[in-house]
């Protein structure tokens, strides 16, 4: 849907959470790229998730951090990024006030949204409010949702081919690995007395986390250029050792040089290899581990 509106010179807005970036997000992005060449491209976004703020019990676990978010936006033709603070007062603003606050100081010539578009007080503003609200400024598109023949693409199903280890699922729906990054820290260094000396990062509250278990990926140096390295990827509580707190550990195949404590790494899920156990003692553990990194190299070679 297209309303009328005088040619500007202005940029192309995007409007949408976009967590995890998904390939419905990236149509959307292209599409707004075809429909006024040679303009900027603009995403307006929300940080925290407006549902933290609205609806604080159903939240849903992030897929990406807003750091992550930029970066697959930009990657994508984005030029420039506007995050929009959610808070209380901005979850108050009628249709009218979110245009006024935020699109128009940004002078678009083009606005484009997904169809189910929904925005001001209890989302009583759709696209024909936009429309109307931006009537002679700018124009407003809306798309249909991108759909694997049934299903619209959506982060929701993103989350749930996380939760279950379905990687493949995962890069369908987004074009891209499911990526979980952190800043090292020094755990039990158990791993380094076994011969598999581990990067841990711990989990933070509300992010996207796979189901306990070993998995095969990926792991980069966010500091500084680095190659990708062949990583076994373990996320759970290591119940071998009865220990407690969930976190996230990957093992970088076949090196022990590796110096990464105070380092801030994003390690890349690839496939899940098997659930989590616990071994009645150190001899099972290690010939596991052993058995783990093998198949990882082999996955992964094929990758």
């Amino acid at each position: 849907m297209v309303n009328w509106c005088a040619v500007s010179s202005g940029p192309v807005v995007v409007i949408g959470n976009f967590d995890g970036v998904h390939r419905g997000h990236v149509e959307l992005l292209r599409a707004a790229r075809a429909a006024e060449s040679g303009s900027r491209l603009v995403a307006v976004t929300f940080w925290p998730h407006p549902m933290s703020v609205v609806r604080p019990a159903e939240v849903p676990p992030l897929l990406t951090s807003l750091s992550r978010r930029k970066e697959l936006l930009r990657a994508a033709g984005v030029v420039e990024v506007v995050v929009v603070e959610f808070t209380s007062e901005v979850a108050s603003w009628s249709p009218a006030q979110f245009v006024d606050t935020v699109l128009r100081p940004l002078h678009p010539a083009r606005i484009v949204v997904g169809e189910n578009f929904r925005f001001g007080f209890r989302a009583a503003g759709d696209v024909a409010t936009l429309a109307d609200l931006g009537a002679g400024e700018f124009k407003v598109q809306a798309l249909p949702l991108v759909t694997d023949g049934i299903t619209p693409d959506s982060s929701t199903l993103i989350r749930h081919a996380v939760a279950e280890g379905d990687f493949g699922r995962v890069r369908e729906l987004s074009d891209h690995p499911f990526r979980f990054s952190g800043v090292v820290i020094r755990g039990d260094q158990r791993g380094r007395q076994l011969g598999f000396p581990t990067a841990n990062i711990p989990i933070e509250p509300g992010m996207a986390v796979p189901a306990d278990g070993v998995y095969a990926g990926w792991v980069t140096r966010l500091d500084q250029p680095s190659p990708r390295w062949p990583a076994a990827i373990s996320v759970g509580t290591n119940p071998t050792f009865d220990g407690v707190e969930r976190r996230v550990e990957a093992y970088v195949l076949d090196r022990d040089d590796l110096e990464l404590y105070g380092v801030e790494i994003a390690i890349d899920f690839y496939s899940r290899l098997r659930g989590q156990v616990k071994y009645s003692g150190l001899e099972p553990l290690i010939k596991q581990m052993h058995a783990d990194v093998e198949q990882a190299r082999h996955v992964l070679h094929a990758a």
